[in-house]
């Protein structure tokens, strides 16, 4: 379904970061940041830009050679990887930050994620999402239409214990970012930091 989304010429959710993760992004330890299903590179472009070492991961070729193509245009250097979110090894105590923007986890497999994530990060090492709740089925204006790849503040605080959040908030938001995420949404905002 990607490769097939992302084989058009045009960036499908634009190249201008998420709003989200651009006013946040200071809160984020100068480092070492994973970027989690970045696709076409946007989010990961950005954040080397401000200075970041960026590793970003996704499981489209197509949606990464754009990705690669818009770090090129750029000028910065960001080390994009070709993977399964179910098989990418994160490591231990490896990432300052990571980042989770709009990124479709099934229920059952993020328990397993958010625990190698976890894992992954640093002391001190922040992890900043923005994803959509369940409320998004009543607006259609992105996100699918599957409430289990969607997330919320009660799902965020269970599955992510080990970690203590800075941020978390339900809202409803304009979200303009591309063709497949255009007008009002319904999401959750996230950063939470690894304190032990």
């Amino acid at each position: 379904m990607w490769d097939e989304r992302y084989s058009v010429k045009e960036y499908v959710y634009g190249t201008k970061p998420n709003e989200f993760l651009e006013a946040n992004a200071s809160s984020i330890p100068k480092g070492k940041v994973l970027s989690l299903a970045e696709g076409e590179g946007r989010n990961a472009v950005f954040l080397a830009k401000q200075g970041y070492s960026v590793t970003a991961v996704d499981a489209s070729l197509v949606g990464l050679e754009k990705a690669k193509k818009l770090a090129d245009d750029n000028g910065v250097s960001v080390e994009f990887i070709h993977a399964d979110l179910r098989d990418y090894d994160f490591g231990k105590n490896q990432w300052d930050g990571i980042v989770s923007i709009f990124c479709p986890i099934p229920s059952s497999f993020r328990k397993q994620l958010y625990k190698k994530l976890e894992s992954g990060l640093k002391k001190n090492g922040v992890f900043l999402l923005e994803a959509y709740t369940p409320e998004q089925l009543k607006h259609g204006t992105g996100g699918g239409n599957s409430i289990d790849l969607m997330q919320s503040k009660g799902s965020l605080s269970r599955e992510l214990a080990g970690l203590t959040f800075k941020h978390l908030v339900e809202l409803e938001r304009e979200v303009i970012e591309g063709i497949y995420h255009t007008g009002t949404g319904a999401v959750v905002q996230a950063i939470a930091s690894k304190q032990i």
